[in-house]
């Protein structure tokens, strides 16, 4: 499995290079944000790693055009660790936000978490192939949603997050079953995640973000499906 590593700090790209290469994984690096829109352009990567700071074009500017022309997971590693900062990069499409100073193991806990979420997103369907609510149509057969016969295009958290919601249109999820069921993870009291995914969602599907149809806020408990009526 093929990870684009971005990373300026040569000292820190050795060590994770290093380290995902001993768990099995083909680990290509980019020292700044030009040499990772080339390389990202040259092949198809199951996973890419994007420290913000970096020179030339900046992590950011590198996430959104990742973004512009694929749904593949990104894990931003940075020592950016404020919430306006996680929420920016989470909101313009990365998966997933490490903090530095971080672990290895943490990291490769989070890559593995990412690129399993995204083969299931890639995977057949075995049953229930087809879910709608209102004008959202969501076929599990090929992974794709629409809405009034409109493809939308949804990263594989954005999908299982649409999915968990249209599968179990009745139940109202916290943020905290939402993140331990999508994620894989514990939950760690960061409502972050699930906020910027769920605004994401909402950006791609709904006419009024403001007055949401589908995605809807049960206050003080979390989301629910709507436009089943």
């Amino acid at each position: 499995m093929a990870i684009l590593l971005v990373e300026d700090d040569l000292e820190i790209c050795a060590m994770l290079k290093a380290y995902l290469e001993t768990e099995n994984f083909e680990v290509v690096a980019a020292h700044d944000g030009r040499e990772a829109c080339k390389k990202f352009e040259e092949r198809s990567w199951e996973l890419v790693l994007l420290d913000l700071m970096i020179p030339v074009i900046g992590g950011m500017d590198v996430l959104q055009v990742i973004r512009k022309k694929s749904v593949v997971p990104v894990i931003i590693i940075s020592a950016k660790d404020t919430e306006a900062d996680k929420t920016l990069g989470l909101g313009l499409g990365a998966d997933d936000y490490i903090t530095k100073p971080f672990s290895v193991t943490e990291v490769l806990a989070r890559i593995k978490a990412n690129i399993r979420r995204a083969t299931q997103y890639g995977m057949p369907a075995e049953k229930d192939e087809v879910l709608q609510a209102g004008e959202i149509v969501m076929d599990l057969s090929d992974y794709t949603v629409t809405k009034a016969g409109e493809k939308i295009d949804l990263t594989a958290k954005e999908f299982e997050i649409l999915k968990l919601l249209m599968k179990n249109h009745k139940k109202v999820y916290t943020k905290e079953q939402i993140y331990s069921l999508v994620w894989n993870d514990a939950y760690f009291g960061d409502e972050n995640a699930v906020n910027v995914h769920i605004s994401r969602l909402r950006n791609k599907l709904e006419d009024d973000t403001r007055n949401p149809k589908y995605v809807v806020t049960v206050w003080g408990i979390g989301y629910k499906l709507g436009g089943m009526g």
